[in-house]
């Protein structure tokens, strides 16, 4: 078989899966902003059920980058050659912008390289900048992240158990434990010499991000905790809102119009009826996973989460 003949059946069979990834992450977001009044723990449920997986770095390479690189750089090859008959129209190539496929064919180009960006701007974002830090207390993992405070972050915590150190806490719990460094008796237990050198980690982690204006960082003993309250944050910025409500409206255009051609790549619609059908059913699953995302955007802090 010709090596383009593989290469255009693996770069679908990455977007196939990236469009059930994207239901389930969409689904997962979802319960921060949809189920009102459970402080966002259907939410923490599953974001836990995911990082408690094991080899979850592996998965993660192999599950999602993998699948994401080889649908962005054929993706890519084909937007470069694309030639769009729907917009600018020169009187030199074809012009037919009256026709739904047309258009959807141009914005499915148009989408993959705002999704470039905006994808990579997502990672950067949640996995580099604002990812929970973690360190160990005795048999405990705690996690933490830095938020601006406002009048309902210490009530939500409360009820999440979640606990809000502000910078002269950090520098007043510094400060005892430089304290207790220079008491220690050097004939301390390997016991307590071990929890010492934990308490100076988790004293490192709570400094390991400077805090400005109005910041505070929370802590949790569970991952789910904290990267709820970190999206809560991300929500509560109008910038963001609009900036996420564009991907997650791009994300779900792309990834369902695509599903869509699809099912005439791969030989199972062939038929001006079933291609019908698909388009309709393809049309609804985009409202209703866009429905999810965008819940999850405008509702988690203004409506679920604020108090």
């Amino acid at each position: 078989m010709p090596s383009a003949f593989i290469w255009r059946r693996l770069h679908s069979l990455a977007g196939l899966w990236l469009v059930v990834y994207l239901i389930l992450h969409l689904l997962t977001n979802s319960q921060a902003g949809l189920f009102i009044g459970d402080d966002g723990q259907g939410f923490i449920h599953g974001v836990n059920s995911i990082h408690e997986l094991p080899y979850l770095p592996l998965i993660e390479i192999l599950v999602l980058a993998v699948p994401i690189l080889i649908h962005l750089i054929w993706g890519v090859k084909y937007a470069l050659r694309a030639n769009y008959n729907s917009i600018g129209g020169n009187g030199h190539t074809p012009y037919l912008p009256e026709f739904p496929r047309n258009r959807a064919y141009t914005w499915q180009r148009i989408t993959s390289w705002l999704l470039v960006l905006g994808i990579i701007a997502h990672v950067i974002h949640m996995r580099v900048i604002e990812y929970p830090l973690s360190s160990q207390i005795g048999s405990e993992h705690v996690y933490a992240v830095r938020v601006h405070t406002d009048e309902g972050l210490y009530t939500l915590a409360e009820r999440i158990g979640a606990k809000i150190y502000d910078k002269e806490q950090i520098s007043t719990l510094k400060q005892k434990n430089d304290q207790a460094d220079h008491s220690s008796s050097p004939s301390s237990s390997h016991i307590e010499k071990q929890n010492q050198v934990q308490h100076q980690q988790w004293i490192a982690m709570l400094e390991k991000r400077p805090l400005g204006a109005n910041e505070v960082i929370v802590e949790a003993n569970n991952f789910g905790t904290v990267e709820l309250l970190m999206v809560r944050d991300t929500f509560k910025m109008p910038i963001m809102l609009v900036l996420y409500t564009l991907l997650v409206l791009f994300a779900c255009f792309h990834a369902f119009n695509g599903l869509w051609t699809l099912m005439i790549t791969w030989g199972i619609t062939l038929t001006q009826r079933s291609q019908r059908l698909m388009r309709y059913l393809c049309n609804t699953l985009m409202v209703i996973v866009a429905g999810m995302g965008l819940s999850a955007i405008w509702l988690t802090y203004w409506i679920n989460l604020k108090q």
